[in-house]
C-alpha cells in the first residue's frame, strides 16, 4: 500500500471560511469587491499595526508590480534585487521596463547582505546608474538585517519595498515584517502561513497610496458614467469570495505560526545532534520567524558524505515531500546576464540545503515517519 503523501507545506483550513463564504453567496458579492475584502483588509490593518494601509490582490506578484509602478520606476531604470529568493521578486522589475541587480546573501538569516548591497550602490552610482529602489526578501519567514539595510537605503536616499510574502506573522524588534519599507508585500498563495487559495496584499503606508493601488488594479478606471480611462490598468483586485477565505484564515494565524515554530523546534531537536547540519534559525532575539519553512544546510565534507539531495532522495521514496532551497536569481538563464554582487553565499546555500516539511497541519504520525527517514539516513 503506498504512503499517504507528506506535504512541503499544504494548506490548512481553520473551519471559520464557510461562514464568510457562505454570507458571500447570500448576498450574491461574489466580484472583485465586497464586504469580505473590505473586512480581509482591516483585519491585516489590524494585525500588522503601524497606521498601515493594505490593499487585498490577486497575488503577490501582483502587488510588487504594483508598488514599483507608484515608485514611478520605469523603462532604463535599476531595481536592487535579492539573488536568493524565488522568481517572482524579480520578474515585475522586467515587466515595468527595469534592469534587476542582483544582490548576494549573508550567512546569518541568508537574506540580502548589506555589505554586498553597499558596494553594488556605489559601483552603481560610479557608473551612473542610481538604483530607483530595493526589493528585500525575509526568506521563509526569516527577517532580514534590517536595520543594516534600511540605514543604507536612507543614506543613498532609495526606496525599499519589503517583499514579505513569506513572512506573514514575523517581526523584528516587535514590528511586523512588511512594515518598514516604502511598501509591503504579502502572498496568499496555497502554501503560504494563510491562504485565500490565491491571492496577495500591497502594504502601504498611507490611504492615499492604497487609493492610488486600487485604481491601477481595477483597470484604471475614471470616474466618469461611461467607461474612461487615462492610465494603463490591470485586473488585480481580490474577488470578494476569496477575501472570505482570507478572513476565515486571519482567524488561525496565530495558531498557524505556534504550530510551524513547532514544527521548527522539532527539527531543531534533531539536528542539533548532527555534525556538519545546520538548521536556519533566529540570529539573535530581536528576529522572530514565523518559520513558513524550515531548512536545512549538510556539509558532506563533515557530514560523511550526505548531501541534501541525497536526503531529498531517500524522503522522496518515502513520499515525503522536500524542496532544494531557491536556485539564485544571478544563476537563472533569464536573469544571467544582469548585474550580480557578492561571493558565492547563495550558491553554497542552494548547493547544500533543503526545505523540509513543515506544514501547520502536520500529525504525530507524519514527524514519525520523518524521524524513522532521517535516522535510517544519518
Amino acid at each position: 500500500m503506498n504512503k499517504p503523501k507528506i506535504w512541503l507545506s499544504s494548506p490548512h483550513m481553520g473551519g471559520g471560511e464557510q461562514k464568510y463564504i457562505k454570507e458571500a453567496f447570500a448576498a450574491n458579492w461574489v466580484a472583485p469587491l465586497g464586504p469580505n475584502v473590505t473586512g480581509f483588509e482591516h483585519d491585516l490593518e489590524t494585525y500588522l499595526g503601524k497606521e498601515m494601509s493594505v490593499a487585498a490582490l490577486s497575488s503577490g506578484t501582483a502587488a510588487l508590480h504594483l508598488a514599483l509602478l507608484l515608485l514611478g520606476i520605469q523603462h532604463g531604470d535599476e531595481v536592487i534585487c535579492q539573488s536568493f529568493t524565488f522568481s517572482a521578486s524579480a520578474n515585475p522589475i522586467v515587466y515595468v521596463g527595469a534592469a534587476p541587480v542582483f544582490i548576494d546573501s549573508e550567512r546569518d538569516t541568508w537574506n540580502m547582505c548589506p555589505i554586498a548591497l553597499e558596494q553594488a550602490i556605489v559601483d552603481r552610482i560610479a557608473k551612473g546608474k542610481i538604483p530607483t529602489a530595493i526589493v528585500l526578501v525575509h526568506l521563509y519567514g526569516m527577517p532580514a538585517k534590517l536595520e543594516e539595510i534600511l540605514e543604507l537605503a536612507k543614506r543613498y536616499n532609495i526606496p525599499v519595498i519589503e517583499d514579505a510574502a513569506e513572512a506573514l506573522g514575523s517581526s523584528y524588534k516587535g514590528q511586523k515584517c512588511g512594515t518598514f519599507g516604502d511598501f509591503g508585500i504579502l502572498s496568499f498563495n496555497g502554501n503560504k502561513i494563510i491562504t485565500t487559495s490565491g491571492g496577495g496584499a500591497l502594504v502601504a503606508s498611507s490611504k492615499e497610496l492604497k487609493d492610488k493601488a486600487v485604481f491601477l488594479a481595477t483597470q484604471a478606471r475614471d470616474v466618469a458614467p461611461h467607461y474612461q480611462h487615462s492610465h494603463i490598468g490591470y485586473n488585480y483586485r481580490m474577488s470578494n469570495i476569496l477575501a472570505g477565505i482570507g478572513r476565515g484564515q486571519m482567524e488561525v494565524l496565530e495558531a498557524h505560526i505556534d504550530l510551524r515554530r513547532g514544527m521548527h523546534q522539532f527539527y531543531d531537536n534533531y539536528f542539533k545532534n548532527i555534525r556538519g547540519a545546520t538548521l536556519l534559525k533566529e540570529p539573535t532575539d530581536a528576529y522572530f520567524s514565523n518559520h513558513w519553512l524550515s531548512a536545512v544546510i549538510l556539509d558532506p565534507a563533515i557530514c560523511n558524505g550526505k548531501s541534501s539531495e541525497k536526503l531529498r532522495l531517500v524522503l522522496e521514496a518515502e513520499n515525503i515531500e522536500s524542496r532544494p532551497l531557491w536556485k539564485p536569481m544571478h544563476l537563472q538563464p533569464i536573469f544571467e546576464s544582469y548585474p550580480y554582487y557578492g561571493e558565492k553565499t547563495a550558491e553554497q546555500l542552494f548547493n547544500n540545503g533543503l526545505c523540509l516539511p513543515s506544514g501547520s497541519n502536520l500529525t504525530t504520525l507524519d514527524k514519525e515517519r520523518i524521524l524513522k527517514v532521517f535516522n535510517a539516513f544519518f
